[in-house]
């Protein structure tokens, strides 16, 4: 048992010095024998996780980890070390659909849970929690699936169709309206200001439910009467100047869909309305329209951050942005408070922030969606706050807060896409009677 365990602590030592790279034979190989090593267990197990290499597991009697809540079966392949001349002719009878099956499962369990010592700790813990509050537990079927059970908090609900991460899976359809909420952190000073036009627009979209202005201003909001009348319910709720306050989940969002708004956003009817319909089809997404894109820069060893307008994004801004109402709750109880607290210290980067958690989440882009060619600029009115992006500050905070938050994550879970929605027969040179959204090709 003593020269088993030690041939295989040195068989990495052995291969290297025959010539071989292990990691690289881990990761071209489809199936690696996991035999025990000094106990039932053996470390070779987890390379074979990380390198998305099929466990063959040779130690009879071997509990695997966490195995009351992960079903190891579609992730392993279970061997009788007593009959060991029998392992080739078993993996040879896995068929193709399942080995990419099998991979593919070992390669979200090892990001899902063994990828850290911290996700070993946390999943840990949130079993023995499950356990005890087994009326608000996770059911196999959230520990086994995308996006894995520590980012499906069952005090949100203990329900799949719930989570917007699973209505492909069961056939679900999200709801067919939304909530529209607006920042809002300026002084109502003139009924002329963009945020009066912008209730207008979004109220007269059929798919609004309700409006909430989030009311973030150092003055107290105005009355009921300064408001425009509206065919829709609108509703000021004090947001206590806090920027994280915007994500806040909201007892009076009672739609999946949440429509997030800067209150000097621009944008028509049809805009709103197209955005919406390109997100019931990708409600696990956040779907909007100004786009950002982060790069890795190799002279400072550090992630930037760019506004540039290019075909490439990695991040849409959410100041007229679609999304489900769970990250609301996953930002506020997933997420610590010191990345909270530093977006609340700065008023800055929570947008950045949303945008690292649903990548985290879905480990896909954002969606930008088709808009007008050309926005006018509208100068501040009187007496309220400027733009914060006219500051200098601003950019170089970002540029920090980008890097602040993918070591949190530890990688960099935003994903680049240059993939773009636009409708059809968007600026295409037909008649303008023959297309559905006409006024998102108006300057």
């Amino acid at each position: 048992m003593q020269e088993q365990g030690r041939a295989e602590e040195d068989v990495e030592q052995d291969l290297n010095e025959e010539g071989f790279d292990y990691q690289e034979l881990l990761h071209n190989s489809t199936f690696c024998l996991v035999p025990r090593g000094r106990r039932l267990g053996s470390f070779r197990f987890l390379e074979s996780l990380q390198a998305a290499c099929i466990p063959v597991l040779l130690s009879n009697g071997w509990e695997l980890p966490f195995s009351d809540v992960i079903q190891w079966n579609q992730a392993v392949i279970e061997g009788d070390e007593r009959l060991l001349l029998q392992v080739p002719s078993t993996v040879r009878s896995v068929g193709n659909e399942r080995v990419l099956a099998l991979r593919q499962r070992t390669q979200m369990l090892w990001e899902a849970y063994f990828s850290s010592v911290d996700k070993i700790v946390l999943t840990t813990l949130e079993i023995i929690k499950d356990r005890v509050f087994s009326h608000i537990s996770r059911n196999k079927y959230m520990w086994n699936s995308l996006p894995g059970g520590l980012l499906v908090l069952p005090e949100y609900s203990t329900h799949l169709a719930h989570f917007p991460f699973y209505y492909l899976g069961l056939g679900v359809s999200p709801g067919q309206e939304f909530t529209a909420v607006i920042n809002a952190v300026s002084p109502l000073v003139s009924q002329s200001q963009p945020i009066m036009k912008l209730l207008q627009v979004v109220s007269k979209s059929k798919y609004c439910s309700q409006i909430i202005i989030l009311w973030n201003s150092e003055k107290p909001p105005p009355s009921r009467s300064k408001w425009p009348p509206m065919p829709v319910p609108l509703t000021v709720t004090d947001g206590r100047r806090k920027t994280t306050s915007r994500f806040l989940p909201h007892v009076a969002i009672e739609t999946e869909a949440v429509l997030s708004l800067d209150e000097d956003t621009v944008l028509l009817t049809s805009e709103v309305n197209f955005a919406f319909l390109v997100w019931r089809s990708f409600p696990e997404r956040i779907v909007g329209y100004p786009p950002r894109s982060h790069f890795w820069d190799p002279l400072k060893h550090a992630w930037g951050y760019t506004s540039k307008w290019t075909n490439d994004y990695s991040i849409v801004l959410t100041g007229a942005a679609f999304y489900h109402r769970y990250y609301h709750y996953l930002f506020t109880h997933y997420l610590p408070q010191s990345l909270r607290t530093l977006v609340d210290h700065t008023s800055n980067c929570e947008d950045i922030l949303m945008n690292f958690l649903v990548s985290a989440v879905t480990h896909l882009p954002p969606i930008k969606v088709a808009q007008r060619k050309q926005y006018k600029e509208l100068p501040s009115p009187q007496g309220t706050k400027t733009v914060p992006w006219a500051n200098p500050e601003h950019f170089n905070q970002r540029q920090e807060c980008i890097n602040t938050f993918a070591d949190w994550f530890g990688y960099m879970p935003l994903v680049h896409s240059q993939f773009r929605l636009d409708p059809v027969l968007f600026k295409d040179q037909v008649s303008v009677f023959r297309k559905k959204y006409k006024d998102l090709e108006r300057t």
